[in-house]
């Protein structure tokens, strides 16, 4: 049900990300990026050895996921967030549960230590909780206020999972963030 992103799904992508930006508190960010930003974000991921998935039902674009950088300093290359989006009409079918899962498979696989939910306050935050919850996510702390989007402040919750609970030195080599 997951496979690599490629070029031919960005332009799902890309609207299903553009509705997010108009619409919705899961990011915040206000203008939607056009095809071509979304490509060299695509290839960012990508470039760091990190994955981008995209999920199909029935053959239909379904949603995506991504593993990116927690933070842009190397104490923190062990770290990565992820970000799932869900296409209209696929909630509630166990899509984002597939595709969190897929990727933080591949964290894991990575040598990775720790993946980070990032949920913003809003209608679908219960259900991305949830869902990180299910997957062994633990809630590390709530930044309140910490943004301003459809004229009212909105609070984000992080969420974390130990890949590796018991691991002493790492021995891969993180995410590169050069």
């Amino acid at each position: 049900m997951t496979r690599d992103a490629t070029a031919a799904d960005l332009a799902a992508i890309t609207a299903l990300y553009g509705r997010e930006v108009l619409t919705g508190t899961a990011t915040f960010e206000e203008t939607p990026p056009s095809e071509d930003e979304m490509a060299v974000r695509l290839e960012a991921v990508r470039a760091r050895g990190l994955p981008w998935v995209v999920a199909e039902v029935d053959g239909v674009f379904a949603g995506y996921a991504y593993l990116s950088p927690f933070r842009n300093r190397n104490a923190y290359r062990y770290t990565v967030e992820n970000s799932v989006y869900v296409a209209g009409g696929m909630q509630g079918r166990g899509v984002g549960r597939v595709l969190l899962s897929a990727v933080v498979e591949r964290a894991r696989d990575l040598g990775l230590r720790h993946v980070m939910g990032v949920i913003s306050d809003s209608a679908t935050s219960a259900a991305s909780i949830g869902l990180h919850e299910r997957l062994g996510f633990e809630r590390a702390g709530t930044w309140r206020h910490a943004g301003w989007k459809f004229e009212r402040w909105i609070d984000v919750h992080v969420m974390q999972l130990d890949l590796d609970p018991d691991a002493a030195a790492p021995t891969a080599p993180g995410v590169d963030l050069a």
